[in-house]
């Protein structure tokens, strides 16, 4: 190899690497906020949800669902709950949506689950109350699912991965910590 054939090699190398990477962050999932229905709420998606869907309980709170399959066949959904009952009892508020999560383990087959962790927290609702979970469904697919309220709503959002295993991926954690209640950033 002559003297001169180095610095051709080493442009080469460098266009070559700068394509990888436009490549890699071309095809990158980037999050885009999107409104949760007509409820005021919003939460950061990394994969496009086409619509919302409406529905009212038995007590009549208005439910707002949405899903999308983003990339690595991961599942990414949101049920939000605009509750009739209010409540500024926060423990109250958390032990209700506790109750609607453990009503959504019979609604999704879940057959495993590790155990409710309390006391999470929102930069941008600090009094709102954050649980988290790790289930998995009779399909033997893992999920990671993390419920908000305060109170006036609860959201739960969730993670499945269609393959099986769930990997801690920092795409599933801003996903689940993407929730904002009306009126916060």
């Amino acid at each position: 190899m002559s003297e001169n054939s180095t610095p051709y090699m080493i442009k080469n190398l460098c266009l070559s690497i700068s394509l990888l990477c436009i490549s890699l962050a071309s095809n990158a999932q980037r999050p885009t906020k999107l409104a949760i229905g007509q409820s005021g709420c919003h939460a950061y998606f990394l994969c496009n949800v086409s619509e919302f869907g409406t529905s009212f309980s038995e007590d009549s709170s208005v439910i707002y669902t949405g899903e999308c399959i983003g990339q690595d066949s991961i599942n990414y959904g949101i049920i939000c709950v605009k509750l009739k009952e209010q409540t500024n009892d926060l423990q109250q508020a958390e032990d209700v949506m506790i109750q609607y999560m453990d009503y959504l383990k019979k609604a999704y087959d879940i057959s495993t689950a590790v155990g409710y962790g309390k006391g999470h927290t929102m930069a941008s609702n600090p009094s709102a109350r954050g649980v988290i979970d790790f289930w998995t469904d009779r399909y033997k697919r893992e999920w990671k699912i993390k419920g908000w309220t305060d109170g006036k709503f609860i959201a739960v959002l969730y993670v499945v991965s269609l393959k099986g295993t769930l990997a801690y991926s920092t795409k599933n954690e801003l996903f689940l910590d993407g929730f904002r209640f009306p009126g916060k950033n």
